[in-house]
């Protein structure tokens, strides 16, 4: 047998394998509610990874962070390069899921039924996609022998979907050894096409995420009995200042990768994008426009209320949850704002995580570029900022630049970003082929 049908072969395994791998994880309950009481863990999916890895002869390491009790299981595993004086790679994926109900879904939500050409099950596109492509992938390079240009770090993570504070963020501050060298990463929610006018295909690579804080706003009053005349109502107070929040509207700022993902659109569909009418305009792009309108400007919405114990009685205290999403250089003015909206009654505790931007630039992103064109020839990549988190906000303290690269060639009707956290997630098979495609080559000459 020739060395090219040796990897040819190699590689179509690889592409079975992320199908079986993506199922297989998905039957994995892997449910983060970011309450420790009722949270299932993702050790039995690490264990699976780590498994998985350890069978073609990865030297693994599982790490645990203890905070929460046993269970929030992570794996790490590094694969030498050619060239050890170049900066590594590192592959990150998380193993948790958010919860899901069954009884609203077509399939079981922790079926990881293969069917209708998909594959089914909550973590299908957030992200056991990716951790199975990037699983398969690190399998079949190491089993075939491939060594790549520069080392390439796995990780396999756990509560990402709750901050990571049992994941990436634990591991940077506590076994930062393990991603010494690590320069640049890619992760989840970036790589994936979309379909423009006239059949155009871009793929979106994420370059920048805002920023999240999660606000817990509380109030204070006068506690009393229900019947009486209440002057100093936590309750009232409260939501008078939560419903000045919910209805504000946060100034339109467009960043960098924001000007610039329009700019491509424009070039590659004539639309424009005037900025007296760039909600209006961004909505002709389709379902992509709930993400890329919401990276427009700052948001804060409220998601809950806490307050009382008993209908007749008046509580001293009332607290609600806001969920900020900040752009990248907006944190300042975003926090002078909220003090404006909310007034000095209301006390604000923050849990926050910071704004994440490079530029689309350089050979990683040449990279990206030449291994989406070999499958989709006449294919474009766009940077776009990501209105949501993810880990790369951990992995950016140690100096490392990050992009959302798990690349999907999608099916031109599939509204793909409802996907995330909705009911009947879902993935394309052949997604998912094309993804361990380009994943493979990728890696190979990052």
């Amino acid at each position: 047998m020739s060395e090219l049908q040796k990897t040819d072969d190699g590689l179509r395994l690889a592409e079975r394998e992320a199908v079986e791998l993506a199922s297989e994880l998905i039957q994995i309950d892997t449910t983060n509610t970011g309450d420790p009481a009722t949270l299932v863990g993702e050790r039995a999916a690490a264990e699976y990874v780590a498994g998985k890895l350890a069978e073609v002869g990865y030297e693994t390491t599982y790490v645990e962070s203890g905070d929460q009790g046993p269970g929030r299981g992570n794996v790490v595993v590094r694969l030498a390069g050619a060239d050890p004086s170049r900066g590594a790679l590192l592959v990150h994926g998380h193993l948790d899921v958010v919860p899901a109900d069954a009884s609203e879904w077509s399939v079981h939500p922790f079926s990881g039924a293969v069917q209708d050409g998909y594959v089914w099950g909550r973590g299908a596109v957030d992200m056991k996609d990716m951790v199975a492509m990037s699983l398969a992938v690190a399998r079949r390079l190491k089993r075939d022998g491939i060594v790549p240009r520069r080392d390439i770090v796995f990780a396999f993570l756990a509560d990402e979907e709750a901050g990571g504070q049992q994941g990436a963020s634990w591991l940077v501050d506590n076994r930062p050894e393990l991603f010494e060298g690590c320069t640049e990463a890619i992760s989840e929610v970036g790589g994936y096409s979309i379909t423009l006018k006239d059949g155009v295909r871009a793929y979106l690579v994420e370059t920048a995420e805002k920023g999240i804080a999660w606000l817990k706003l509380r109030v204070r009053g006068r506690a009393g009995h229900g019947s009486m005349v209440a002057e100093d109502n936590a309750v009232t107070k409260l939501s008078e200042a939560v419903a000045r929040l919910g209805r504000h509207r946060f100034p339109v700022v467009l960043t960098d990768s924001v000007r610039e993902f329009l700019a491509g659109v424009t070039e590659l569909t004539g639309l424009e994008f005037p900025e007296d009418d760039l909600d209006g305009a961004i909505a002709k792009l389709g379902g992509i426009s709930r993400l890329v309108g919401a990276t427009l400007r700052d948001t804060a919405n409220p998601t809950m209320l806490n307050a009382g114990y008993k209908a007749n009685v008046i509580p001293s205290v009332a607290e609600a949850a806001v969920d900020c999403r900040i752009l990248p250089g907006r944190e300042e003015a975003f926090e002078r704002e909220l003090a404006e909206i909310l007034g000095p009654d209301v006390e604000r505790e923050w849990l926050s995580l910071p704004p994440v931007e490079t530029t689309f630039d350089g050979a990683l992103v040449d990279r990206m570029h030449s291994s989406i064109l070999a499958e989709d020839p006449g294919a474009k990549l766009l940077p776009y900022m990501l209105s949501g988190g993810t880990d790369a906000k951990s992995f950016q303290r140690l100096g490392i630049r990050n992009f959302g690269f798990a690349p999907l060639k999608l099916p031109d009707d599939l509204d793909f970003t409802a996907l995330f956290h909705g009911v009947d997630e879902r993935v394309p098979v052949e997604a998912l082929e094309f993804g361990t495609r380009v994943l493979d080559r990728f890696l190979r000459e990052a």
